[in-house]
């Protein structure tokens, strides 16, 4: 199978060599699984001073990204492979929230073309004319849309078969349809169980009797109960009660912290 490609437009394009070069990402390039390519926005400009923004219309503070150079950008990496011309994305903050469903969502295809937006943002014309889909990160905003790009293709990349060793390791994860558990959970997202490694005893907090215990069962529920007292914690915005499993709702009414 051809490799992954990702195909980013930016005004720093330098940005991109060290959050590229380690982990994951860089081993999945090595492997050839992955390809990324990083296209300079300025190299589309026409005018000597290679001009990529200017003031929006109507007043106010800030630059926008010109069309012209982005029309151009996009069209030209489209071009490149017109067979594959990819799913074209916007990283921004007015996008839709990007997380695990999204991310496995992305993982199938097989181009996708990331614009990194920057200042108050890219003329709404590329945006209506040639963006499939806007996206961001968190609800907050970033100076530039280089490190969201960062992000998306670290949890895009790590989806993909052959990148990790354990490929299965990655439906055990937060937000993941399964959390601590050998079967899928409904269609809930859960943040993961707590992890323990060696040595059993460290400054006299212990692991968990049960994790020692070999019972896989009693192992699966104390996970799944885990999961489910930390997403209540930390994200109770992910459970809805009435949607719960009985056997969710039984682990979550014998904890504690419910």
């Amino acid at each position: 199978m051809s490799p992954a490609k990702f195909e980013i437009i930016t005004i720093f394009p330098e940005f991109f060599s060290s959050p590229l070069s380690f982990g994951i990402v860089s081993q999945a390039i090595k492997k050839k699984i992955v390809e990324i390519h990083i296209h300079d926005l300025r190299d589309f400009t026409l005018d000597r001073h290679r001009t990529a923004d200017d003031r929006p219309f109507g007043g106010g503070e800030g630059m926008v990204l010109k069309p012209e150079p982005m029309f151009r950008a996009i069209r030209a990496v489209q071009s490149q492979d017109p067979d594959r011309q990819g799913h074209v994305i916007l990283l921004t903050p007015q996008g839709k929230p990007f997380n695990q469903a999204l991310a496995y969502r992305y993982s199938a295809f097989r181009r996708v073309v990331l614009i990194c937006g920057r200042y108050e943002g890219v003329d709404e014309r590329v945006v209506e004319a040639l963006v499939d889909d806007e996206i961001s990160i968190g609800d907050y905003v970033l100076t530039g849309g280089e490190l969201a790009a960062c992000v998306f293709i670290d949890a895009v990349t790590r989806l993909l078969p052959g990148v990790l060793n354990n490929q299965s390791s990655t439906v055990n994860e937060s937000f993941s349809s399964i959390s601590g558990s050998s079967s899928p959970s409904p269609d809930y997202p859960l943040l993961d169980c707590p992890h323990y490694t060696r040595p059993e005893d460290f400054e006299g907090i212990k692991v968990p009797e049960v994790l020692l215990s070999g019972d896989h069962t009693k192992i699966r529920q104390w996970r799944r109960k885990k999961a489910l007292e930390k997403t209540l914690k930390n994200r109770p915005d992910l459970l809805e009660y009435d949607l719960l499993s009985e056997e969710d709702r039984r682990l979550l009414r014998s904890s504690s912290k419910f």
